[in-house]
């Protein structure tokens, strides 16, 4: 969970992306009655998205978490066909279980807006698919540029950013745009990285089975939010259009850089950053 300390005033814009290496496997049957958005974009990916933006919980209860979620949720506006890609990696109609023709999903991104105070008017992107360049589960916040370039520059390259890496290691990342050692006022940008540093592992099942036993509701669901989060995707679903074939290997179609448009490009998560 994230420590919310930000909103509307410095934020441009939020990327999350959760990429998979991994194609569908033996799991064609089940993944043909499911796609990306049932999968993990109903679910993870505004899981996530409640965590980085909700306000902070009040009191101690192991429910005020869940409130702020909850009330996060219900405030994120419903789909819209124009704000979303969907697309389906080459080769996954050969995959066993899966039906010909499918028009499954194994990739989607969209475009998100939150109707509060707080968040009004900013841009959120989340990108999810299967048969990708890497493994990786990332938030980017893009902070806005400022009203005045430090180093006489026309066009800098960024303005600065946090960027959080969720899997398979954690670390977090500021992004500022700094003198370039010499004469000349130039700027150049650097990332000072935070890793955490490796811990013990828990089975996350000893971890739900443990907390069921002591009351503790934090991971589980709970109606409301999972009727908030079926609200934000119903309005696509029953999408029959074919998804848009992509290859193997790449970020996923092209389409998915025509919507983040301005607010690009997609900020992918870099693999030489990868830990073990």
């Amino acid at each position: 969970m994230f420590e919310p300390i930000w909103d509307r005033t410095y934020i441009d814009n939020i990327q999350i992306t959760m990429a998979e290496s991994f194609g569908v496997q033996d799991r064609g049957k089940f993944y043909d009655e499911t796609g990306a958005i049932r999968d993990v974009f109903q679910n993870h990916m505004l899981q996530v998205l409640a965590s980085l933006t909700m306000d902070p919980p009040t009191g101690e209860e192991c429910d005020a978490v869940r409130e702020r979620k909850a009330a996060l949720l219900k405030a994120v506006r419903p789909l819209e066909g124009l704000h979303v890609v969907r697309g389906q990696y080459a080769g996954y109609q050969s995959v066993p279980g899966v039906k010909p023709g499918s028009t499954v999903e194994t990739f989607v991104a969209a475009k998100l807006f939150i109707d509060s105070w707080r968040w009004a008017g900013v841009p959120i992107y989340i990108r999810a698919g299967k048969a990708l360049p890497l493994t990786a589960t990332e938030v980017m916040v893009d902070f806005k540029r400022p009203p005045r370039e430090t180093f006489t520059e026309i066009d800098s390259l960024a303005s600065g950013h946090m960027r959080m890496r969720i899997s398979p290691d954690v670390n977090i990342a500021l992004g500022l745009r700094v003198k370039r050692p010499g004469v000349g006022m130039e700027g150049q940008n650097v990332e000072l990285i935070l890793t955490e540093q490796e811990t013990a592992f828990i089975p996350p099942y000893q971890r739900l089975l443990g907390d069921a036993m002591h009351g503790l509701g934090d991971l589980f669901g709970r109606q409301d939010i999972v009727d908030a989060q079926w609200r934000i995707v119903e309005p696509v679903l029953d999408e029959v259009a074919p998804p848009i074939t992509y290859a193997q290997g790449s970020w996923g179609p092209e389409e998915a850089n025509e919507l983040i448009g301005p607010d690009g490009p997609w900020h992918s998560p870099n693999p030489t950053a990868l830990g073990p």
